[in-house]
């Protein structure tokens, strides 16, 4: 029987929400909030140390929970209301004097056309392909992780088994040299 895959809890805001989730590696979490750039390189998730919100992302494993931005609300699967936002401030009413046509400078040439933007289609697909790299990086990561800690508790293992076979050994030498000299043997 497989030993159940263990979970650590992060955290992260994402737009108006601050999310956790509980999933076995940060890659797993990524994926889980749907994000391909990584927030635990730029700072924007980490491990989650409220007590609270790792009980309710244990509750529902790889399923981020999120709640509005400063609140103190539960996570839960759909957050409650959206943060409180205060109201920009009215624009003024008052206008500007009109100039007079008489005191009104002469109209400038028109300016040219500014020049059309630069194509980025080639940069966004080196960018995408970048991210591919790193994710793909990432998950190989994750995997030469997985096979070291299945390969060290293989060695575990197989070291318990030696040790209960050496004593399990140990013992019959002991009782058959006992009754070796018992009957007048000598070493």
């Amino acid at each position: 029987m497989a030993a159940p895959r263990k979970l650590k809890v992060f955290q992260a805001q994402i737009g108006f929400y601050d999310t956790v989730v509980a999933a076995p590696s940060r890659p797993a979490a990524l994926r889980a909030w749907g994000l391909r750039q990584d927030l635990f390189a730029s700072g924007h998730a980490k491990v989650a140390e409220d007590p609270a919100a790792i009980e309710a992302a244990r509750a529902h494993p790889e399923t981020p929970l999120k709640r509005a931005v400063g609140s103190a609300d539960p996570f839960a699967l759909d957050a409650a209301h959206l943060p409180d936002v205060p109201d920009p401030p009215a624009p003024s009413k008052a206008r500007a004097p009109a100039r007079s046509r008489a005191s009104a400078k002469p109209r400038a040439q028109p300016e040219p056309k500014p020049k059309p933007k630069p194509d980025r289609r080639a940069l966004s697909a080196a960018e995408a392909r970048l991210g591919e790299v790193e994710a793909q990086r990432r998950d190989e990561e994750a995997e030469f992780a997985q096979r070291a800690a299945k390969l060290a508790q293989d060695i575990s293992k197989a070291k318990a088994a030696y040790a209960a076979s050496h004593k399990a050994a140990a013992a019959a030498v002991a009782k058959a040299r006992a009754a070796y000299r018992k009957a007048g043997g000598t070493d």
